[in-house]
């Protein structure tokens, strides 16, 4: 019942996937996104890299709005791999007024540092819009969902079952307010409460440099309340990154 749910879930967005595209109108359609890249690399007598990528796609069709969105992460310590994340979400919301809506989504995360393979999350549910005031709004959504988890073989091998599943509540709050004529403050927070809680939350700060290129600085924090044995339940990562809107 529970993979039925799930299969059901990422069918209902599977309609609103397309390819993504630069800026532009077609009909009653408009496509927009951002960009998103960060890298470092040292050589000589530390030899590190790291990259950090996100393409962000937004796509309105009629009463329809739906995001796409795609994350990597990737470092290098002396030849060893330190970090490595891959994330890809999909969300549909369809408007019923111009504050409320309601949602179904899916997304599919890899973290081998968490001790899964791989996480499969897909949820649908109520959300509304709250205009704060002229420069600032709130997102506000929530509804049933359901988390599918596939252990490593490290694990499985401690364990002796191989995945994890369970019906969650999902929980997202969006706060995003403009500060002044160049710059934009957001505070993302995604939580996932079933067997237990897994949250993410991210703060970021964006100023425009020239035209549709800015700067970002971000702080995102992840946290399991059970996370694996011998992993940490709390993860931090900070970023500064080039951000391309188009």
């Amino acid at each position: 019942m529970k993979k039925m749910l799930l299969a059901s879930a990422i069918a209902m967005t599977m309609p609103f996937t397309a390819n993504a595209a630069a800026n532009f109108v077609e009909g009653d359609a408009t496509w927009a996104g951002e960009a998103e890249l960060g890298a470092t690399l040292t050589t000589g007598n530390t030899d590190t890299s790291s990259v950090k990528a996100r393409l962000n796609i937004n796509h309105e069709l009629g009463d329809w709005e739906n995001q796409y969105l795609f994350e990597g992460l990737y470092k290098e310590d002396q030849e060893e791999v330190t970090a490595k994340r891959y994330f890809a979400g999909f969300q549909g919301d369809y408007k019923l007024n111009e504050s409320s809506y309601i949602f179904a989504g899916a997304s599919y995360e890899v973290d081998p540092f968490t001790g899964y393979d791989y996480k499969l999350a897909a949820a649908a549910g109520y959300g509304h819009k709250f205009v704060l005031s002229e420069k600032s709004t709130l997102k506000a959504e929530i509804g049933p969902g359901y988390l599918y988890q596939r252990l490593d073989d490290e694990q499985q091998a401690e364990l002796g079952y191989k995945t994890e599943d369970s019906m969650v509540v999902h929980g997202v709050l969006n706060y995003e307010a403009a500060i002044g004529e160049s710059a934009k403050f957001k505070q993302e927070f995604i939580a996932d409460y079933g067997d237990n809680l897994i949250a993410r939350s991210e703060t970021s700060l964006t100023a425009n440099i020239v035209g549709a290129l800015a700067m970002k600085f971000a702080v995102v924090v992840r946290y399991n309340d059970e996370p694996l044995d011998n992993k940490e339940s709390t993860d931090t990562e900070t970023n500064m990154t080039l951000l391309y809107s188009f």
